[in-house]
């Protein structure tokens, strides 16, 4: 066992030959086959979630952590499926954009057809069984929201008449049944100001995926896919991206001035600074080549990579905030 490379994996997507794949660990294969790297964009919402329970006085830890699994497993099964669907259906040919985001266990050989539907249906069984307890818990609801991910999931992985709305399913998925979900499946209560929550956090997301369409767009629209860049073009997805991001500064603000939170949660300004950032890159085109001071790992991405780095410290701070926002909760009690 390569306790090393689980920690890799955990931290990047690691680059690997033939040769040093075929002497990994199972887990490691796992790993990387379901880019556990990516996987912490869904364990912060879980996390919102029990934070929003805990400051309702109704965490149970038990709920949680079934519901923490249940999304991460579920996850891992999505990027899986999605490099198989995209595989089949010949995205991954002509561009190298999503290489970038790691090795592609099938474009790259590292697997075949049958290993990775083999590790995706074992990893998808652990979330069914993870969902079955949850439905059991809380009854129909709790069937009706996992219902409706399963829906937006398969959307994301295989849009009907190649027509891509990604952005849509992430935004819903990665933000209120995500988190309200969550919080439902904790406490038994769909609460509203808890979806409003969820926005700032699902819309973050949600700027990620646009922006990596925005960099496949020559590509996609080649192929015949159907994306909000390859319907809006670059320069009109770009300062949408930047709209996302506004908005998420401006819901916060929202959801303090409604009282629902202390101005702990205000913390997030503080990635404005980040955002000023990426607003002065969203507003000029696409360079030809990467600029001689950015990373050589991370070109071709662009837009993707700086709507990650803006989403990375928002999120961090809204969750911060949360924490201040709990602690003063239960201080003031």
């Amino acid at each position: 066992m390569n306790v090393a490379m689980w920690g890799k994996a955990i931290r990047l997507v690691p680059r690997l030959s033939k040769e040093e794949w075929a002497n990994l660990d199972i887990i490691s294969r796992w790993l990387i086959a379901a880019r556990a790297a990516i996987l912490a964009l869904t364990f912060i919402p879980a996390f919102i979630a029990g934070l929003l329970a805990a400051r309702s006085e109704q965490f149970d830890i038990v709920l949680w952590l079934v519901w923490l699994v249940g999304l991460v497993m579920a996850h891992a099964t999505n990027n899986m499926l999605n490099d198989l669907t995209d595989h089949w259906r010949g995205v991954e040919e002509g561009h190298n954009l999503r290489s970038q985001y790691g090795p592609q266990p099938l474009a790259d050989g590292l697997m075949s057809v049958p290993e990775l539907l083999t590790y995706a249906m074992v990893t998808g069984l652990l979330a069914v069984a993870a969902g079955i307890y949850l439905v059991f818990a809380r009854g129909g609801l709790g069937l009706l929201l996992i219902g409706l991910a399963v829906v937006f999931v398969m959307l994301y992985v295989n849009p009907p008449w190649r027509l891509d709305l990604s952005e849509v399913a992430v935004l819903t998925v990665w933000g209120p049944l995500m988190i309200g979900g969550g919080y439902y499946m904790i406490t038994g209560q769909w609460q509203w100001p808890v979806v409003w929550t969820s926005l700032p956090v699902g819309l973050g997301v949600t700027t990620v995926i646009l922006g990596k369409h925005i960099d496949r767009l020559p590509a996609d629209r080649a192929q015949g896919l159907r994306t909000i860049p390859v319907w809006l073009g670059e320069r009109r997805s770009a300062l949408l991206g930047l709209g996302l991001m506004g908005l998420q500064y401006l819901v916060t603000v929202l959801l303090v001035a409604a009282g629902y939170f202390t101005v702990a949660l205000l913390l997030v300004v503080v990635g404005l600074l980040a955002l000023r950032q990426v607003a002065a890159v969203y507003r000029q085109p696409r360079p030809g080549s990467p600029p001689a001071d950015y990373p050589a790992d991370t070109w071709p991405l662009w837009y993707a990579a700086f709507a990650f780095y803006h989403n990375r410290r928002f999120t961090l701070l809204f969750v911060a905030g949360l924490v201040v926002d709990l602690a003063l909760h239960y201080l003031v009690l």
